[in-house]
This record gives C-alpha cells, sequence and structure tokens, in this order.
C-alpha cells in the first residue's frame, strides 16, 4: 500500500479507530506495545504521525529491518532508556537477531557512549576561562 493510500484508509477508518488497531498490532506482533506510544494512542493523531513518519523511514531504507532494530537499541542503551532496550532486544530477536549481535550491539553503544562522555567533559576543561571562574558559581549566582 503506498502512502496516498494509507492516507485515505485512515480517513475511511477515521483516526481513533486506526490509532486503535495500529497499537492492537504492535501488541500481536511483539508482545506489547511500548508506553511511549500507548500514550500518544490518548491522542490518535499524535500515534498515526508519529507510525505514519516511523515507518516511512524504516520502509525506504536501504538497511534491513534486523539492523534497524540493532541500531535502535544502540541509542536505547546510549540513552539509558531501559524500557527502550527491552522492546528493541525483543524487536531484534524477532527480527532474527542473534544474542552474540544483541551483546555486541550493547557493546558498542557503550563505547560509543562513553567517548561522548569523555569528549564533552575533555572539551569543557579544555576552553580558554579565566582561572577564577566558576561557570557553575557563575550561573547559580545569576539565578539570585
Amino acid at each position: 500500500m503506498d502512502y496516498e493510500e494509507k492516507l485515505a484508509a485512515i480517513l475511511k477508518e477515521g483516526t481513533a479507530e486506526t490509532a486503535a488497531r495500529w497499537l492492537s498490532e504492535i501488541e500481536g506482533e511483539f508482545g506489547r506495545a511500548p508506553l511511549i506510544l500507548k500514550r500518544m494512542g490518548e491522542r490518535p493523531e499524535v500515534l498515526i504521525s508519529h507510525l505514519l513518519y516511523k515507518n516511512s523511514v524504516f520502509e525506504t531504507s536501504h538497511l534491513d529491518p534486523k539492523c534497524i532494530e540493532l541500531i535502535s537499541l544502540a541509542v536505547g542503551a546510549a540513552l539509558k532508556c531501559r524500557h527502550c532496550v527491552e522492546y528493541h532486544i525483543q524487536a531484534a530477536m524477532a527480527k532474527g537477531a542473534t544474542r552474540d549481535e544483541i551483546l555486541e550491539t550493547i557493546l558498542i553503544s557503550g563505547l560509543a557512549s562513553n567517548a561522548s562522555v569523555l569528549a564533552d567533559a575533555y572539551r569543557v576543561m579544555d576552553e580558554e576561562a579565566p582561572a577564577d571562574a566558576c561557570l557553575s558559581c557563575d550561573l547559580q549566582a545569576s539565578d539570585l
């Protein structure tokens, strides 16, 4: 079904009904729907626009579905989102990812997260600032 056909189907079925059906389909495929999608479902237009965008990105991707789920897992792990990690581990496994691929994805995510922490802190440390300057104190003083 192309994009215009999807939009026509949504208009015909209604936004509330479409959102409820899509949530049910997600639950059927993965055993549950993520909390963020359930909350978006309380405003069907938000859920529908989110899922249309997500599906458009995935459907036009040159990456295979398993790779997309492993990337999503890595991002969830890097952002320290436990629910994202749980969901994307389950989704990656459903798309054929092995335990070793999941573990490697988490390791690579940890490396990237660690590098980001170090790079940011080292940049702050190396910035030119007067010796007596305390950025934290200056920020707190300006709030008074």
